[in-house]
C-alpha cells in the first residue's frame, strides 16, 4: 500500500512539478501573440503547432487510458493543427486551458486509488495507466523543450527562467 502511494506521488510529480526542466506553465506563459505562429529558420514547428500537438496528443493518451471506446485521431495528420498560428489570442488561451484541464485529469486518474496502475488495459495491447502517464510526461517534456528553444530563438524566453 505504501509503495502504491509512493508510485502515485512520483508520477504526479513527474507530470506536474519542475524538476529537471521548465513546467508547462513556464513554457506557455507570456508568448507574444505575434510569435505564436512565427516560424524560425530550420525549425519545423511554430509555437502554435507545438502547443496544439501537445494538447491533442495528451488528450488522446488520457482518453485511451480511461475510455475503452475512444478512437484516436489519424496518425500523424490528426495530431497537428492545420495552420501555423492560432486565429487569435482567444483560441491560443483556450488551447492552453484544455491542455491544463487534460493534464489535471491525467493526474486525477493517477491519484485515484481505484485506478490500477499496472494491470494492462483490457482494450489495449499491453499498455497500462502507469505506462500512459509516463508517456504523457515524456512526450510533454520533449516538446516543451523544443518550445523553450523556439522561444529563445524568437527572443521571447525570460532570461530568469530556470531552463
Amino acid at each position: 500500500m505504501q509503495q502504491n502511494r509512493a508510485l502515485r506521488e512520483h508520477l504526479v510529480q513527474l507530470l506536474s512539478v519542475r524538476q529537471a526542466h521548465a513546467t508547462w506553465e513556464d513554457v506557455f506563459s507570456n508568448i507574444p501573440p505575434e510569435h505564436q505562429g512565427t516560424t524560425v529558420e530550420h525549425a519545423p514547428y511554430t509555437p502554435w503547432q507545438l502547443l496544439e500537438h501537445l494538447r491533442i496528443t495528451q488528450w488522446d493518451i488520457l482518453e485511451f487510458s480511461r475510455n475503452p471506446k475512444h478512437v484516436s485521431p489519424e496518425f500523424p495528420a490528426g495530431y497537428w493543427p492545420e495552420t501555423a498560428g492560432p486565429p487569435d489570442e482567444v483560441v491560443w488561451k483556450a488551447s492552453v486551458a484544455r491542455f491544463r484541464k487534460d493534464l489535471e485529469a491525467m493526474i486525477d486518474l493517477v491519484n485515484d486509488p481505484s485506478t490500477d496502475l499496472v494491470t494492462p488495459l483490457r482494450h489495449g495491447t499491453g499498455q497500462t495507466v502507469l505506462r500512459e502517464a509516463m508517456l504523457v510526461a515524456d512526450h510533454n517534456a520533449y516538446h516543451l523543450g523544443q518550445l523553450v528553444l523556439l522561444r529563445k530563438m524568437l527572443g521571447s524566453w525570460r532570461q530568469d527562467s530556470t531552463s
